[in-house]
């Protein structure tokens, strides 16, 4: 049974694998697909590995080895491979930053994986930055968006996303699936819903909407959060100066 959710993180990372194959040969929307692939494949190793109660250091590290594969390489090599290489060094440079900002990304999550927050992530997940990419080349990039506009938005996905990934800015996790969890967090799941009908709907195309928002809860959270730091201090009055200053005294 210890087996199970390791066989699913290896066809996650050999989806990576393919991904860098037909991006290598130009396929841009196969490699592009493989990627959503690898992410399916990686919500199931976990999944899996929950429901059977196999989670094991072996596992996280296998899983953290294979998202830099399939969340790190192989969305960096789309970006070259489908833009970036026009730019030679410089374009290396910046397609480089998802792979090499996604391994530090998983290196500080295994860092800090004891004790850590189980409602919610520092920082963007490799997996969503990676989709982001795969599902804006499939159905925006010089499609439904103009080559000016496409262009706009490559170099806003290759530095923001990096930057995300290492940010401070709070991300939910996946929830379970159970009646408790439901009743807990019951707007996440009607959130999940919707998106998931509306990603049906439209054959796919909504799945770059769907990043693009959870995209921007983060940043919402975090400036909501400053704001409130800043402007949500109480005014603390004389006398309440004066009887915080008799409480530090020493008599």
């Amino acid at each position: 049974m210890s087996f199970i959710p390791s066989l699913f993180t290896v066809l996650n990372l050999f989806c990576g694998f393919m991904s860098i194959v037909n991006a290598s040969n130009g396929q841009i929307d196969q490699a592009s697909l493989f990627i959503i692939y690898a992410g399916l494949f990686d919500v199931l190793d976990g999944f899996v590995a929950r429901f059977t109660g196999t989670s094991s250091k072996f596992g996280v590290e296998l899983d953290s080895l294979a998202d830099v594969v399939s969340f790190g390489a192989a969305p960096s090599f789309i970006l070259y491979a489908a833009f970036f290489h026009y730019n030679n060094g410089f374009g290396i440079a910046i397609a480089s930053l998802i792979m090499i900002f996604a391994a530090l990304r998983l290196a500080r999550f295994n860092t800090q994986l004891v004790g850590f927050d189980k409602n919610s992530f520092s920082g963007v997940p490799a997996p969503i930055a990676a989709v982001t990419i795969s599902s804006f080349f499939l159905f925006y990039f010089n499609r439904n968006f103009s080559a000016y506009t496409s262009e706009i938005f490559v170099y806003i996905l290759a530095i923001l996303l990096p930057l995300l990934m290492l940010s401070k800015f709070r991300y939910d996790t996946t929830p379970k699936i159970s009646g408790r969890a439901i009743k807990a967090h019951p707007v996440k799941y009607i959130i999940i819903f919707v998106a998931a009908v509306l990603i049906a709907i439209t054959k796919g195309e909504g799945f770059f909407a769907f990043c693009l928002f959870y995209l921007s809860t983060g940043i919402l959270r975090g400036i909501f959060n400053m704001l409130k730091k800043m402007f949500g201090r109480k005014k603390i009055t004389g006398k309440e100066a004066e009887e915080n200053l008799k409480l530090k005294s020493p008599n």
